[in-house]
């Protein structure tokens, strides 16, 4: 049984993890049509999608107040950084945040955070806000 073993997206459950909202984020079944993939370890506050897969953390530390441009989609505002291969997504007004990382292959990569939006529209809000 190795080979279902194999082909778990091996991610890291961030600190936050263990708060309500992330114990019970409502990931959906699909991502930019693609479906969703068991993780390693197996944890309610991540998720993954497709192959390269699209990843999703719930409870990683709240973003600080940033001059990086600040995107709001949906009522959610999020942070981009650039990956070697792809954008890192964190939400921007909630601790703990939710971090999205999309590969390249699924660009243009915003149009994929509505998928998002039930997961980080229940995360506690901080004071902070995208301009």
């Amino acid at each position: 049984m190795l080979s279902g073993c194999s082909s778990a997206v091996e991610v890291s459950v961030p600190g936050g993890g263990t708060t309500t909202a992330c114990r019970s984020a409502a990931w959906p079944d699909s991502v930019a049509g693609q479906a969703r993939r068991d993780t390693s370890p197996a944890d309610p506050a991540v998720a993954a999608w497709g192959d390269p897969a699209i990843v999703a953390r719930c409870g990683v530390a709240a973003l600080a107040p940033t001059a990086t441009e600040c995107v709001e989609v949906d009522g959610v505002g999020w942070v981009p950084a650039p990956l070697s291969d792809g954008t890192r997504f964190t939400t921007f007004g909630t601790d703990p945040a939710l971090e999205v990382l999309v590969p390249s292959t699924y660009d243009p990569a915003p149009l994929l955070l509505p998928a998002f939006d039930a997961v980080a529209k229940t995360l506690p809000r901080n004071d902070l806000r995208c301009r």
